[in-house]
């Protein structure tokens, strides 16, 4: 099984008693940050009330190391919980991914654009 149980120490941005942060080793754009529990947790849904309870903290601490370096014009957040929803890696992990103007011809729809034709409404 594929997880985030062997990340170099050096390679964590933050930690705290539930989640860790690090740079995405694939980055969709510049400051993309994983982040990921300490524990195995197959996806958003079988976070513990605790975890569910300390991601949106820790979301903004990823967003405070983003801006640290860049500065982007918005933000997606992802999670993909699933393998029908494209997760091949089953360790909870939570997208930060940096936008910037003039990125995307046209970012209208966002997210929606995981599902071919179904961005433009």
């Amino acid at each position: 099984m594929k997880d985030f149980t062997n990340i170099d120490p050096n390679k964590i941005l933050f930690s705290n008693e539930y989640f860790f942060i690090i740079k995405d080793n694939f980055p969709v754009s510049p400051g993309h940050l994983l982040i990921i529990t300490n524990k195995v947790r197959n996806n958003f849904f079988e976070l513990t009330k605790e975890e569910h309870g300390n991601l949106n903290e820790v979301i903004e601490i990823a967003k405070g190391i983003i801006e640290k370096e860049f500065k982007p014009d918005g933000y997606n957040i992802g999670m993909n919980c699933g393998e029908a929803a494209g997760q091949t890696v089953f360790h909870f992990h939570c997208h930060l991914i940096p936008r910037y103007n003039g990125d995307m011809e046209n970012p209208r729809g966002g997210v929606r654009h995981c599902i071919n034709g179904k961005g433009y409404y």
